[in-house]
């Protein structure tokens, strides 16, 4: 008997994994299959990948896929992909790429995001896209590229996101979606470019690189010859530009579900802090910092701030203690050190040290941008051991969220969590004290692949619109709320003021050691 199409697949293109899942039309998961993909790191702060393994990855997934869940190709209905944010995935002559992704941890930007942000113009990009400029960026690093590599850009037929890249393969069409399109080069208001947006980046010579605005919500593309013999699908499936990833998570785990003061945090390897409002309750604030994001919901936007590094910090501690029992022989299991992390949190005293998780080497964005920070602890003494060091770090990552909301506006009525940390109770426990809110995690195990898994539902016409699709997919996963810990709450106000202050009181100081990276840099060479 031949399936009917009873299912819609999410592919979610993270920046070291690749996941395609496959969802039933109520949103209840059916089967996922992931590959690993890498990058390239090089000279003066450069992040690269692949694009043709991109693909080639994408499409193992969607194969892999394939042999969990018999009779996919007939039985999908639909296919939606989103993806890591950011970068620049340049295509060029018969859509073959031009280099290697510029990705959103290269930093080599920074020089020209400084002269940028003193720019005539750069209040009115600003205002226009709700976001700060930083490396992470492609306005900034195609900027870059225009004054220090300009024959990348000439080479160039079309400037592209990750998602973007793939759809390209999927269904031969040029495109990107209103969220990269707005926050990058255009205006969250229209959801189109601005011309005032792409004069403030200097790029005018360039506009001919960017590729028509579609929404995946409301129309799909069929998919190609060739694309179906890659991935073992069926030619003609229709195919679903889904937004940025950022905003497929927050979808998938309940940033939008109708409740007022809710928002969503996803804690990975960056920590990303989001809520939903209407566009013109939007806060921008003086600083010039964030994101604003487009939903695929008539009117509503996530306003962000994104840290560079949220669990990477805790890779890092961990990493610590790896690396010195390894000294006196074999190193123990990452999984086997992570399960200690509450025994660690029981034995330490909350509030001892100040920890700021600015571990990535391309600094911090949210809720400042500066290339130049770094992770810094400040209070120890010799009386501290490695369990304070752990809840050190743990409660950075805490406070880095409340600074992030902070100046978004008023801390959140209600937290939805995920991501990889949202399993740790102490983690939970500490963003619940920390912002004296409740938090409530989403059982969703793949919200990002769900999100735009959710705009393909849409846009055959599965649901009439994305609030009835919501009704559905996410609201029933959101688990018991845990309340915070109120002997905690105001310990943690205290902490946060000290946690500000050094923060603001290091900026020089961070400065002055990226000239003595320069120096040493210098004299290796």
């Amino acid at each position: 008997m031949t399936a009917s199409p009873d299912l819609v697949i999410g592919v979610d293109a993270g920046t070291s994994v690749m996941k395609a899942v496959a969802f039933d039309m109520g949103g209840r998961q059916l089967a996922v299959a992931s590959v690993r993909n890498g990058y390239e790191t090089g000279a003066e702060g450069a992040v690269t990948q692949s694009l043709e393994r991109t693909w080639a990855d994408c499409a193992r997934a969607l194969r892999a896929l394939g042999e969990r869940v018999e009779g996919l190709a007939r039985r999908t209905a639909a296919v939606a992909v989103t993806g890591q944010g950011d970068g620049t995935w340049l295509v060029g002559k018969g859509n073959a790429p031009v280099a290697d992704a510029w990705l959103w941890l290269d930093a080599r930007a920074a020089p020209t995001v400084s002269r940028l942000v003193k720019g005539a113009g750069e209040r009115a990009r600003f205002e226009a896209t709700g976001t700060g400029l930083n490396t992470c960026q492609q306005g900034s690093q195609m900027a870059h590229m225009a004054a220090t590599a300009p024959g990348l850009l000439e080479r160039a037929e079309v400037a592209l996101h990750c998602k973007d890249w793939l759809f390209l393969n999927l269904t031969g069409v040029r495109a990107t979606d209103p969220s990269e399109a707005g926050f990058t080069f255009g205006d969250f208001r229209t959801r189109r470019y601005s011309d005032a947006v792409i004069g403030a980046l200097g790029l005018e010579a360039h506009r001919h690189l960017l590729p028509e605005i579609v929404d995946g919500s409301e129309v799909v593309f069929p998919l190609t010859a060739a694309a179906a013999e890659a991935t073992g699908l069926l030619e003609g499936t229709p195919v679903s530009l889904g937004y940025v990833d950022m905003a497929m998570t927050a979808l998938g785990a309940g940033v939008h579900t109708g409740d007022a003061g809710a928002a969503c945090s996803t804690v990975g390897s960056t920590g990303v802090h989001m809520r939903a409002v209407g566009a013109e309750g939007v806060h921008l604030n003086a600083e010039g910092t964030g994101y604003v994001i487009c939903l695929p919901v008539q009117g509503v936007v996530t306003q962000v701030q994104s840290n560079m590094a949220a669990t990477l910090n805790i890779d890092w501690v961990l990493a610590l203690a790896a690396d010195l029992v390894a000294e006196f022989g074999s190193a123990p299991d990452h999984g086997e050190i992570v399960q200690r992390i509450d025994g660690w949190m029981a034995r330490s005293a909350p509030g001892a040290l100040v920890y700021h998780p600015y571990i990535s080497e391309a600094g911090e964005r949210g809720p400042f941008v500066d290339a130049a920070a770094r992770a810094s602890v400040v209070g120890l003494h010799a009386g501290h051991r490695f369990p304070d060091l752990v809840r050190a770090v743990i409660e950075g990552i805490g406070m880095a969220a409340r600074d992030c909301y902070g100046v978004m506006g008023d801390m959140p009525g209600e937290l939805r969590l995920t991501g990889g940390a949202a399993r740790s109770a102490a983690l939970r426990g500490v963003l619940a004290a920390t912002l004296d809110t409740k938090v409530r995690v989403s059982a969703r195990d793949e919200a990002g692949a769900a999100g735009c898994a959710m705009m393909a539902a849409v846009a055959i016409g599965a649901y009439r619109d994305m609030d009835a699709c919501i009704a559905d997919w996410v609201t029933p996963l959101l688990q018991e709320a845990e309340l915070p810990d109120r002997a905690l709450v105001p310990l943690y106000d205290r902490l946060f003021t000290s946690y500000r202050a050094a923060r603001e009181g290091l900026a020089p100081v961070w400065g002055r050691m990226a000239e003595v990276r320069r120096f040493i840099e210098g004299a290796a060479t």
